[in-house]
Formats: C-alpha cells, sequence, structure tokens
C-alpha cells in the first residue's frame, strides 16, 4: 500500500513538473544605450510592461539600460549569440551584417517621412534585412519605422536660415564622416570638423556658426544659448530598431508571439506621442528664453542630392537598388 501511495506521489509530482514546463514563463533581455528616465527609457520600460500585460506574464522582458551589458560590437555578439533577445539602437549598426543597412537615414535622400517609412518598408530593404537575418539570425522585430528617434532633426545656428540657400557658406560643425562631410559639403556648407563635446564652444567664438542635432538634444546641450535660430530641415529619418534574435522569437507560442507584436505595435505610437510632446516643450522653454523656431522647405535640399547620389550609384558607392527603391517609394505614394 504505501508503496502505491509513494508511486501516486511520484506521479503527481511529476505531472505537476511537466505541466510547470509546458507553460514556463520566457525571460527575455533587451539592451539600450539610453537612462531610464530619457523619453526613449520611458519608451523601453512600456515596451516591457505592454509585453507582461498582453502575454500575461508568459513573456517577461528585463530592460538593460545605459550600456549595462556592454557596447555595440559587444551586445551585437551576444544578440547574435541569443544571450541578449532585443537591442534597441539605430539599425545603422546592422551595417556589420548587411552593409547596404548604412545607408537607411540618407541625408535629403526622402521628401517626407511617409516617403522614407515606404522605402524602409520595401522589398528592397526587407531584402537587406533578411540578408542580415541569414549571416546572423537577427532581424527587426516588426515594422523598422515604428519607434523614432529625434522625433526629427534641426540645425541650430547663430545665423538664421529661412531658406535652402542660407546653408551656402555656413560654417557647420560636422563629425568625422566622410559622407556626412561631402553631403554638406555638396549643399554649399563651409563644413569644419569638431567633436561633439565641444560645439558649445566652437559656437560662442564663431569657430562654427551651425551645428545639425536632434531637437531632443539641442535644450540638454545648451547649444540654443549661443545659437538661437533652431531650424527643423529633416536631414535624415531614424528610428530605434528593436533588433531581435530570430531563435528566441521562433521559440515563442503563437499566442505569445501575438502579445508581443501587440506590445511592439502600441509602444510604437507611445514613443510618437512621448517624442514629439518632449520636442514640443522642449522648444517652448527655449523660445521663451529667446530661441527662435521655424521649419526649412527642405525640397530645394532634395532636388540638390539628387545629383549627389547619381554621382555615388554611378562610382559604385551605393548599395545595388538603393536609387531605384528610393524612386519607386516616392511613385508609389503620389
Amino acid at each position: 500500500m504505501n508503496n502505491r501511495k509513494t508511486l501516486l506521489a511520484l506521479g503527481t509530482a511529476m505531472a505537476l513538473v511537466l505541466s510547470g514546463t509546458a507553460h514556463a514563463e520566457t525571460t527575455w533581455r533587451m539592451a539600450t544605450k539610453m537612462p531610464v528616465d530619457s523619453p526613449e527609457g520611458q519608451v523601453f520600460e512600456k515596451f516591457s510592461e505592454l509585453t507582461a500585460e498582453y502575454t500575461n506574464g508568459e513573456l517577461t522582458i528585463d530592460v538593460y539600460p545605459n550600456e549595462q551589458l556592454g557596447k555595440e560590437d559587444a551586445v551585437l555578439e551576444q544578440l547574435q549569440a541569443n544571450i541578449i533577445q532585443v537591442y534597441a539602437e539605430g539599425f545603422g549598426y546592422m551595417k556589420k551584417w548587411e552593409p547596404a543597412l548604412a545607408w537607411v537615414a540618407a541625408a535629403f535622400a526622402f521628401d517626407d517621412y511617409d516617403h522614407w517609412q515606404r522605402f524602409m518598408t520595401s522589398e528592397t530593404v526587407s531584402g537587406w534585412f533578411d540578408n542580415a537575418a541569414e549571416k546572423a539570425g537577427v532581424r527587426p522585430l516588426g515594422d523598422p519605422t515604428l519607434v523614432l528617434r529625434g522625433p526629427y532633426r534641426v540645425m541650430v545656428s547663430n545665423v538664421p536660415i529661412d531658406s535652402a540657400d542660407d546653408v551656402g557658406g555656413v560654417k557647420l560643425r560636422m563629425h568625422e564622416n566622410k559622407v556626412a562631410i561631402e553631403t554638406w559639403d555638396h549643399l554649399g556648407a563651409e563644413v569644419i570638423t569638431l567633436p561633439w563635446t565641444e560645439v558649445y564652444q566652437g559656437i560662442s567664438k564663431n569657430i562654427v556658426e551651425a551645428v545639425n542635432s536632434p531637437i531632443a538634444l539641442v535644450e540638454s546641450m545648451r547649444f540654443n544659448e549661443v545659437a538661437p535660430y533652431i531650424t527643423r530641415h529633416d536631414e535624415y529619418w531614424q528610428s530605434i530598431g528593436f533588433m531581435v534574435n530570430e531563435q528566441a522569437l521562433a521559440s515563442l507560442d503563437d499566442d505569445t508571439r501575438a502579445g508581443l507584436m501587440k506590445a511592439y505595435e502600441e509602444v510604437g505610437e507611445f514613443s510618437q506621442d512621448v517624442m514629439f510632446n518632449v520636442a514640443e516643450e522642449s522648444i517652448k522653454r527655449m523660445e521663451e528664453a529667446g530661441a527662435t523656431f521655424s521649419v526649412l522647405d527642405t525640397g530645394p535640399l532634395v532636388e540638390r542630392m539628387k545629383s549627389f547620389y547619381s554621382d555615388m550609384a554611378a562610382s559604385g558607392e551605393l548599395p545595388e537598388g538603393f536609387m531605384e527603391a528610393i524612386e519607386a517609394s516616392r511613385e508609389s505614394g503620389s
């Protein structure tokens, strides 16, 4: 009798273990560079909360901010090895696996955000992401444009920039990047390379007159104190890529994966509200302190850059299909 009770107890215990295994919760690690209290940090925390909610706790995402899990190269290696499951950063880092992805934020190549969004979801760019996934097992979680970064770019200057012609001759700070330098040289600016941390002093001493920046960083860098003209020019569009390990994604059951995707889509809308609200509040404070904010008609800059990109394509410096994808994306919106 005792043996029978023991066997029943063991059977019950085994059933409980197997049942627990079948419904075991999964925990993912998500690496980011941003602090928790930044706008992007708020977006990542919201994504974690929504994922837990929409998967009924089956999937938990632990967010590691401030590069706690390492710098870019280390994180990308961990992402590829499924040690980290999500890395939230610019898709340009995926050029390690597909060089063409360095061009997803080309300057003045797109008429507007919608044009860029169509390009980013085109067959050409999807093919680039497929190439990266085939090589590294990493791809975007969903629509690669959902979570905006910036949310847009501006030129901050100590001289007014009222039209594309005003870019001509302006002493513009630039980082050490060949294409960026050649871009603004092509547009007529006098390009001067200078470290980001020296921009404030550089403008105050008139070494440079202007700098390009995401609107989100202007106030924190105090650029408006020495350069009171803030001109939105949408130099290029950026998104925060939720780069995910394919193996980790495939291992989720259908319901959990659906909950994860619902969380991602909802946090995309949340991110736009957060980013634009923060930008508007920042602009209001800077205007109250004496800054002038304006929006530039960038059509002439986009037009001037067409010859720049055509020359690069002719010399083989652009990815195959890049120019065609831009034009096809333009036409599909007309």
